[in-house]
């Protein structure tokens, strides 16, 4: 591929670490603007990282970042930090739903609270950001510049197995996969090309360091993900397998030709790679 990315306007919620901090540095690499819509302003001990830390480590990778504070769940606060950032950099081109709220609970030990959050976060955030992000996106489309919605999501699978243990966070998944089911069809007219992306590992993240049995040399870094995401988003809607596709980050890098996946293991030369949930 030799598009490029250079002097797109991304968005990117909830990318204060992890996965969606790695992928705006990527991004910012390669030349676009990145917009940081998270909740996170103040240090947390158990989840180090702020919105400041994520915008210094996307400058220092050679992009431009406006950090917004903003909970996604808040209609109108998140309308205003999207057209904020569009006022900020002369539009939005590109939407990475990454926000995510996880328990992985069954049902009689998931809380009310927690089930509202993942619903509240994953589905409702994904969508409500794709809402408010989508005139700009339009915009975007007339203008040829490969608008692009890429949702942090699993290939949607019906088998029972990824249910049982977790109902509550297999659904809240799931309808961000939804989301983009629907989506890529419903804008596929407008130019607006809607993915999703998932690892086939695990990937070391200050989260998953969080979930019991989750060891670093079983696990891949973030950058994976991240590599993987500059090769869809310089996909089209209009390419055959553009929109509408649920990616795995090696699958993606291994079309492009990479075939050395230990420089992205946490512990170089493990032997033992676990593969993450939802994936047979």
């Amino acid at each position: 591929m030799n598009r490029s990315l250079s002097g797109k306007n991304v968005l990117i919620t909830g990318g204060s670490r992890g996965i969606g901090l790695a992928i705006a540095c990527r991004l910012a690499q390669e030349g676009a603007n990145i917009t940081i819509a998270a909740k996170t302003a103040e240090p947390n001990p158990k989840l180090p990282g702020t919105l400041y830390t994520a915008a210094a480590a996307i400058e220092a990778a050679g992009g431009q970042c406006l950090p917004i504070q903003v909970d996604i769940r808040d209609d109108v606060a998140l309308q205003a930090a999207v057209n904020q950032s569009a006022e900020h950099f002369g539009g939005l081109d590109i939407l990475v739903n990454n926000a995510s709220a996880i328990h992985l609970t069954p049902t009689e030990l998931t809380p009310m609270k927690r089930f509202d959050l993942m619903f509240g976060v994953n589905v409702r955030g994904t969508y409500a950001s794709t809402q408010a992000c989508l005139p700009h996106l339009r915009a975007s489309g007339k203008a040829g510049r490969n608008p692009h919605v890429l949702n942090l999501s699993p290939p949607l699978n019906l088998n029972p197995s990824w249910f049982a243990p977790h109902v509550a966070y297999t659904m809240a998944k799931y309808g961000m996969s939804m989301c983009v089911l629907g989506h890529a069809r419903e804008f596929k007219h407008l130019g607006i090309a809607v993915n999703a992306l998932w690892p086939q590992t695990a990937i070391y993240t200050a989260a998953m360091q969080m979930i019991p049995g989750v060891l670093p040399e079983h696990c891949r870094e973030p950058s994976i993900m991240a590599d993987a995401a500059v090769q869809i988003l310089q996909r089209t809607a209009q390419d055959p397998e553009g929109t509408g596709q649920f990616f795995i980050d090696e699958a993606v890098l291994r079309h492009a030709g990479i075939t050395d996946f230990d420089v992205y293991a946490t512990v170089p030369g493990s032997q033992t790679i676990q593969r993450d949930f939802f994936l047979d």
